[in-house]
Order: structure tokens, then sequence, then C-alpha cells
């Protein structure tokens, strides 16, 4: 979520929520509509309490899902740079096939395949060029004991590949169901009407104003920042970025040149097949 527009909304919130305050204030009797103060503040203390109990949950339940996609993608990308100097070890022309399509692989993460997260439109997808390479491994058949050891490695590295990748696409999907966000939205409304309830004509405007105004900015700014973590893949201020992979293609890329290994990527700099 972009910042400016968060502020926005928090600021927006915060000055319904004062008008709202100070509108029912002009009626509200000296002393708040409360007559045994002391026994509403209890009230408000449980409900309180309940709403910051259930969203302590679920902002831990948001960010450990944000931590395993930014992991994800951080360990899929590590394998790739792997799989680079394993698909040295085959014979040609499978090494040079190989390293083409993984170069091409990371290449699509970083371009069209999070851009897609970033919409939400990437779905069940499969990253094309992972097919190709799980084609073109079916086809090799290990000819000496160096080659068959990067036979067995490819097959491990792909299965760590595709769960790093399972772990990194999970984030996508969001972790907090509908029906917790509504139980969070309502609570969030009973806890606004009940301290609509503490207006006192005879207390100073700027104090009711204050009273409210400072729940309702961290009620908002919570509720938005668990959106922020439902939602890791976003351009705005703490959205996931391809960096580790961005970090790898850079690593590949330097490898390659010194190694003297030259290959034709069948793909654009965002990934596309070509």
């Amino acid at each position: 979520m972009r910042l400016a527009f968060a502020i926005i909304i928090v600021v927006a919130a915060a000055a319904f929520a004062v008008t709202a305050m100070l509108l029912v204030r002009r009626r509200a009797p000296d002393g708040s509509y409360f007559h045994d103060g002391d026994r509403a503040a209890g009230v408000f203390g449980v409900l309180a309490t309940g709403f910051a109990v259930l969203l302590g949950f679920v902002v831990f339940l948001a960010f450990e899902s944000y931590d395993e996609a930014r992991s994800g993608a951080e360990r899929e990308a590590l394998v790739v740079a792997q799989q680079v100097e394993t698909a040295q070890f085959f014979a040609e022309p499978t090494a040079n096939e190989l390293t083409s399509q993984l170069v091409c692989y990371a290449r699509s993460v970083v371009g069209v395949q999070w851009d897609r997260m970033e919409n939400g439109t990437l779905g069940e997808q499969l990253n094309p060029f992972a097919a190709e390479m799980f084609r073109l491994i079916r086809t090799v058949e290990p000819g000496s004991a160096s080659e068959q050891s990067a036979y067995d490695r490819w097959h491990d590295q792909t299965s760590d590949r595709e769960e790093a990748r399972n772990a990194r696409i999970h984030g996508a999907v969001g972790v907090i169901p509908t029906p917790l966000w509504i139980v969070l939205f309502l609570s969030a409304a009973m806890i606004f009407l009940f301290m609509l309830f503490f207006a006192d004509s005879g207390e100073r405007a700027i104090v009711q104003a204050l009273m409210i105004g400072t729940v309702t900015v961290i009620i908002t700014a919570t509720l938005l920042l668990l959106t922020a973590l439902d939602n890791p893949f976003h351009g705005g201020i703490g959205g996931l970025r391809p960096v580790a992979m961005e970090r790898s293609l850079k690593v590949i890329d330097q490898e390659l040149a010194v190694a003297d290994v030259q290959v034709t990527p069948p793909c654009d700099a965002a990934g596309n097949p070509t």
C-alpha cells in the first residue's frame, strides 16, 4: 500500500471520529452518558483488551506469512544460482540449454511473474521455463560419474527450488480469512460506538477530540498494517521486491563470464519467451 494513501486513510478516519465525537458532545450531559464512569471504563477495558488480543494474534499470523514469503524468495534465488553451477557438469548441449533456461527462469521471476503476483493474477500458473527444464532433464542419460552426481544433485535442487517458490507465492493470496476480517472490523466499530457514549459536554472539546482521535489512529493504522502484511507483494513501502533474484542474476552473469560460458537465453529481459 502506498504510504501517501495510507496516511490519507488514517487522517480521514481520525477526522471522521473527531467530528462524530464533537457532534455527539453538543447534546451530551455533563459527565458523559454513563452515570457510573468506573463501571463503563471497566466494560470498555474488557472490550479493548479482547480486540487487542485478537489483533495481536492476527498480526503474528500475517507477519509469519510475510516472513515466509520473503524467506522463500531468498531461498529460491540461492537455489537457482546453485543450479547454474550444477548444470555445467552436464555434457553439451544439455549444459548450455539448462543454463539458458535457468537464466530465463530468474528473469521471469523478477519480471512478468512478480508483476502477476502484485496484481493477484499469478494463480496456479507454472513458470514456463521450469517446465522446459523438466522436459530437458528427462532426456539426459548420465554417462560419467561426475554427470551422474550432477544429475542426482539437480533433482534435489529442483525440489528445493519448487518448495521455495511455493513458500514465496503462498503469501500472494493472503492468509487472513474473510470471517476474521469481519470480526476485526466489527470489533473496531463497536469500540468506536462505545467511545461516543463517553462524550461529555463538561469536558474541553480538545480533550474529547484527542481521546477518540488517538484510539482511531492506532486502530486504523494497525488494520492498514495487517493489510500490508497480508498482501506482501506490492510497490508501496514495506512491499517485497525481487532483490534476491536480481542479485542472483548478477552473480550468474559473473560466474558465466569467469567460466567463459556463452549462453543465449530464449527470453527477453522481463522473462517473456522469445
